[in-house]
């Protein structure tokens, strides 16, 4: 019952900026926690950094100090300013949601969701 999709990706050279969007959309009670992971080709997913409902983040050791992960509770999205960007940051970057949304059956549900994913490539 809810949705994220996401939006930003793209080609970058060393040392360029990217942003990143997702917005959540559907029957939502509230969002809780958001975060941004990533997966590059033959690795694991990882986690980039994530932010509570409250405004508390966490980084990865690989980014902070270089990406900004931001809400806006008002309009459901999180975004990922990504600068100082490296080759080894290229992946492809997901958007995850734990939320609460409104359920025909049980009136209120909770579950985790993820965003198609979008393709952030560094190359010179």
């Amino acid at each position: 019952q809810v949705q994220l999709v996401e939006s930003g990706g793209g080609l970058v050279q060393p040392g360029g900026s990217l942003r990143l969007s997702c917005a959540a959309s559907g029957s939502i009670f509230s969002i809780n926690a958001m975060g941004w992971y990533r997966q590059a080709p033959g690795k694991q997913r990882e986690l980039v950094a994530s932010i509570t409902d409250g405004g508390d983040t966490n980084y990865a050791d690989s980014v902070r100090g270089r990406f900004t992960i931001s809400r806006d509770n008002a309009k459901n999205t999180v975004y990922l300013q990504m600068n100082s960007l490296k080759p080894e940051d290229t992946a492809v970057y997901y958007c995850n949601a734990d939320a609460v949304y409104y359920s025909s059956r049980y009136g209120r549900s909770r579950d985790i969701y993820w965003g198609q994913g979008t393709q952030v490539t560094v190359s010179s």
